[in-house]
């Protein structure tokens, strides 16, 4: 009985690193409205939660981009999708090493509210994270 309630709060804590999508309704109206001034030419195509802030999805010149906010609508990333071939050097070496007989689907340039940009490049199953050197930070699963 004891192992199965530890399974149990293993997976309700795994449940929730996960990104939840969510209905615009359920958005605080302070991150809807952050992001309609820091972009108010786009329309949102996907809301998600993660962790305890709100990423939401959008098409803006011709790529698909992403934004995260905390719940007080302060803009804490932005994510654009980029080509392979614009990954920092080694990064898709590394995949073909390290990942044998993946490969990667998207990759994404993501910029923090400092300035600090990071590579994102996406196989089956997670995503993997590089500095802007094309240096492996970590492996998120999705």
């Amino acid at each position: 009985m004891k192992k199965l309630a530890l399974m149990m709060v293993a997976a309700m804590i795994t449940s929730l690193t996960f990104a939840q999508k969510l209905q615009e309704k359920d958005v605080p109206a302070s991150v809807k409205t952050a992001f309609q001034k820091n972009f108010p030419q786009v329309k949102a195509d996907k809301w998600e939660k993660e962790g305890v802030n709100f990423e939401v999805e959008f098409e803006m010149n011709k790529s698909e981009q992403s934004v995260l906010f905390d719940a007080q609508g302060n803009l804490l990333e932005t994510e654009i999708e980029i080509e392979l071939n614009q990954l920092p050097k080694g990064v898709l070496e590394y995949v073909m090493a390290n990942y044998k007989g993946q490969n990667v689907k998207e990759a994404a340039k993501i910029t923090d509210v400092k300035g600090i940009v990071t590579y994102e490049a996406e196989i089956k199953g997670m995503d993997l994270l590089f500095d802007s050197n094309g240096k492996f930070i970590k492996e998120i699963q999705n």
